[in-house]
């Protein structure tokens, strides 16, 4: 089972001392992150060695990118993933491959994600604060918009793949999503 993360663990500090060339930093948060960036990389790519070289890559882009990250656009944590998940989607579509794993490493990789998303969440010290400030936000989305937000950013899954799994257009699934994004940023704020 991987290390717990550190909850104190100050993101935009380590992000900051990236962009400034402090490869502790880098290493601090490559400790604090990387076994939950293999799984969320894993469940998009379907594969762990595939998964390790999209780990690997993301790390490469924060490392290279840190100076970028603005506090105002979102947290640091949040940028750190959105790195990696755009990565392994990146990787999923350029290679259209889909790996399909055998049904004992699908169980094994689920009970593992969902045991590691469950510990994480239970142990962040704002966690019930998110979720009471994110659940009636999504309460508020239809349906249909707020499966398209736990497919995308929980589930995993790309556009097209939502727009099969909801027997729904494309270009209506890309509108949904940026639209409830849209409506979550402004409940949240």
């Amino acid at each position: 089972m991987p290390d717990l993360p550190d909850v104190t663990f100050d993101y935009e500090a380590a992000l900051s001392a990236c962009a400034a060339g402090r490869h502790e930093a880098l290493e601090r948060l490559y400790r604090q992150e990387s076994p939950r960036l293999l799984g969320v990389a894993r469940r998009i790519v379907g594969d762990t060695a595939l998964a390790e070289d999209v780990v690997h890559d993301a790390f490469v882009n924060i490392w290279k990118e840190a100076r970028r990250f603005d506090p105002q656009r979102g947290s640091a944590r949040g940028w750190i993933y959105s790195i990696t998940r755009h990565l392994a989607l990146n990787f999923v579509r350029d290679h259209a491959r889909v790996v399909v794993p055998s049904e004992a490493e699908s169980a094994r990789l689920e009970t593992d994600a969902a045991m590691t998303q469950w510990q994480d969440a239970r142990r962040a010290p704002d966690w019930s604060d998110h979720v009471a400030r994110m659940q009636p936000c999504l309460d508020a989305l239809p349906a249909d918009r707020q499966s398209c937000i736990v497919y995308a950013y929980l589930d995993g899954l790309t556009h097209a793949e939502i727009a099969e799994r909801m027997d729904t257009p494309l270009g209506t699934i890309k509108a949904w999503i940026s639209r409830s994004l849209k409506a979550l940023k402004e409940c949240l704020s």
